[in-house]
């Protein structure tokens, strides 16, 4: 039984890029898609797609730089036995802000630099650099 599917999609994708694949498939959810939208969007993943068919389930495209994944690291922050919440000036900064946390805030998911830059906090779901 999975208790955290956010932790099994960042350990589905770091086992992926260790394993040199091309792209990796996980079990959809809007959280999760959201997720994946703003890895696309900064730049950590090249694509992502919904597959159809029972179960549904999102196909990532890992994204390269020469041998070396974009993914540095992705690590769970707010775990379901522990909820990390911050205001909107306690926000981290992901290695100098060249790295970004996901904040689950009132007005959706986000970026850390997006909350920041819109003076909201919430709910840090992972880091990634």
């Amino acid at each position: 039984m999975m208790t955290d599917p956010i932790a099994d999609m960042l350990t589905r994708i770091r086992n992926a890029q260790a394993a040199r694949l091309a792209s990796v498939q996980i079990p959809a959810s809007k959280l999760k898609m959201a997720i994946a939208g703003i890895l696309v969007e900064e730049g950590f993943l090249t694509a992502m797609k919904e597959l159809d068919g029972t179960p549904k389930m999102l196909e990532l495209s890992l994204k390269y730089v020469g041998k070396q994944p974009a993914i540095q690291s992705i690590a769970r922050e707010s775990k379901p036995g522990h909820r990390c919440y911050v205001k909107a000036d306690q926000l981290p900064r992901i290695l100098n802000d060249y790295g970004v946390a996901i904040v689950s805030t009132s007005k959706g998911l986000m970026t850390n630099k997006k909350a920041r830059k819109e003076g909201i906090g919430g709910e840090i779901i992972c880091s990634v650099y």
